[in-house]
């Protein structure tokens, strides 16, 4: 999977933070090797709409490869659109690879404070305080959120933790739900159609079809199945529902009775107000496995999303750019399956 030189004049800023590492987070190890880690990515602005805004891009899962998804969406809103996009990841602080089943460590937290949109590929993280407290100011400040597939269970804390960010678990208590009910609109509830067997495909809602987050984001289709949701607040606009098919693959047929009587939500925007009193524009999907980004519609829609998210939605194209920036070969979901041994280096733009 490694990626090509495009022919758009782009100039990868390397971030090298191996000074940095432990600051990052005390509970970590040095790295094995004492030479410089490089532990996440940026790519920069250029011209286009999105010169000067910066977005910032969280891996975090293991089970639907978010570290594979989110550089390729970073690099495709860099190059085509012109943000500024930085991209964390999930890091083994023994020896400074990507590894999503590490649920304590994404270095570079601290970058968020710059942000002006975050887009989280999370699942059941349990990060430090001094890391945590960087994504919570940004989400208290009011600022847009994209959340993919398990972000909506983005943390867990265990119920003896002494964190001051334990409700934002997602199964709070104290705030129900946690950040995925309360910030997103829903937290984990189930799969609604059947995983591994049962793919999804995104309809349309007709009160909603001319929302300018669809332009172009037609033929949405994943391998991944359909979320069951139940909090999500009246006030939150669905702009898809989720068609569960009996097969995975873009051509099976809609499953008969319940399952699709009514459709899940599978993409919807709401309005959320944060403690500053500032109301954040939110936009959600329960897709964002990396399989289920081969579809343009979905990219696209993405694309169009960060665009509403930062109040630009008067410059969403008709058919935003969504090509692929170099390869993406995409790892098919699944606990462990993530490939070894990889650093953030792999994902620069000049590889």
């Amino acid at each position: 999977m490694k990626t090509k030189i495009t022919a758009v004049a782009v100039t990868f800023t390397l971030v090298l933070v191996a000074a940095s590492f432990a600051q990052e987070n005390d509970e970590q190890a040095e790295p094995a090797s004492n030479e410089t880690k490089q532990l996440w990515c940026e790519y920069p602005g250029g011209e286009g709409p999105g010169a000067g805004k910066h977005i910032v891009l969280i891996a975090g899962d293991d089970e639907y490869r978010s570290e594979e998804a989110l550089p390729m969406l970073g690099k495709i809103l860099s190059v085509h659109h012109g943000f500024k996009c930085t991209v964390l990841f999930p890091i083994n602080p023994e020896d400074g690879t990507i590894a999503p089943d590490y649920q304590k460590n994404i270095p570079g937290m601290h970058v968020i404070d710059s942000a002006d949109l975050v887009i989280l590929g999370l699942r059941f993280r349990n990060l430090p305080d001094e890391d945590m407290k960087h994504f919570v100011d940004f989400v208290d400040a009011g600022k847009p959120i994209i959340g993919l597939r398990t972000s909506t269970h983005a943390f867990n804390y265990p119920k003896n933790s002494e964190s001051p960010y334990v409700s934002y678990s997602f199964n709070s208590r104290e705030w129900p739900g946690g950040f995925g009910q309360q910030v997103l609109g829903d937290t984990w509830v189930s799969h609604h159609g059947h995983h591994g067997k049962e793919s999804c495909r995104g309809v349309v809602n007709e009160n909603y079809k001319s929302s300018p987050i669809l332009n172009g984001a037609t033929d949405v289709w994943g391998p991944t199945d359909v979320y069951g949701i139940t909090h999500l607040p009246e006030t939150a606009t669905v702009l898809m529902h989720g068609q569960v098919l009996d097969g995975m693959t873009p051509d099976s047929k809609p499953v008969e009775g319940k399952k699709n009587n009514p459709m899940m939500p599978l993409v919807w925007t709401r309005d959320f107000e944060s403690k500053s009193g500032k109301v954040a524009r939110i936009l959600c999907t329960t897709m964002g496995a990396s399989t289920d980004f081969e579809s343009e519609g979905l990219r696209r829609l993405i694309v169009n999303g960060s665009y509403w998210c930062l109040g630009m939605e008067d410059q969403i194209p008709d058919a935003a750019n969504v090509e692929i920036v170099g390869d993406y070969k995409p790892t098919r979901f699944g606990f462990g399956s993530y490939q070894k041994g990889l650093t953030p280096e792999f994902h620069n733009l000049n590889k």
